[in-house]
């Protein structure tokens, strides 16, 4: 039996959930994180007000609002309802500084940009839960994406063994 047929079709099928995870984190980055970063760059109070108010839109009609990104452990660094309720927060304390004065408003902006923003070893990055961009199905893409693996060395032994019969 000619092995190869079936082999390339299951190394094609195993590009649909890494496309599919493409996918959702530049929809994630265009609805919100593409905001969030806005709003943590914004030079006036007005502009960074808009900005995460579209974010928190986003947030809440899609139910990033609480629990954990985690599959096996919870860590801090992966607690939505934490990074939800400081992206509020900041929300909160823009809108509350409209009327204030300059020095005061510069003073929030710097705060909601440490607030939404993290100093890395490549620059300033968003503060994102991990995986969030697939939140609240991580768990159910991770159990996709482990049987993904299999079925692309599924595809590649029997790729690899039509090869090894034919010479």
């Amino acid at each position: 039996m000619n092995k190869l047929t079936p082999g390339v079709i299951l190394i094609l099928i195993s590009w649909i959930v890494p496309t599919i995870l493409i996918v959702k984190s530049i929809q994630f980055d265009q609805n919100c994180g593409g905001y969030l970063k806005n709003a943590a760059d914004a030079n006036s109070v007005e502009l960074a007000s808009e900005r995460i108010g579209k974010a928190v839109e986003y947030i809440e009609a899609n139910g990033l609002t609480e629990g954990y990104t985690s599959v096996l452990w919870r860590t801090e660094d992966e607690n939505v309802s934490y990074w939800y309720s400081n992206i509020k927060a900041c929300q909160k304390e823009l809108d509350s500084c409209q009327d204030a004065t300059q020095l005061e408003k510069s003073n929030v902006l710097m705060k909601v940009r440490e607030s939404l923003t993290d100093n890395g070893g490549k620059g300033t990055d968003l503060t994102l839960p991990e995986g969030i961009s697939k939140y609240p199905h991580n768990t159910l893409w991770a159990v996709l994406f482990t049987v993904n693996l299999l079925i692309k060395m599924i595809g590649w032994i029997l790729v690899v063994s039509f090869f090894i019969e034919e010479y």
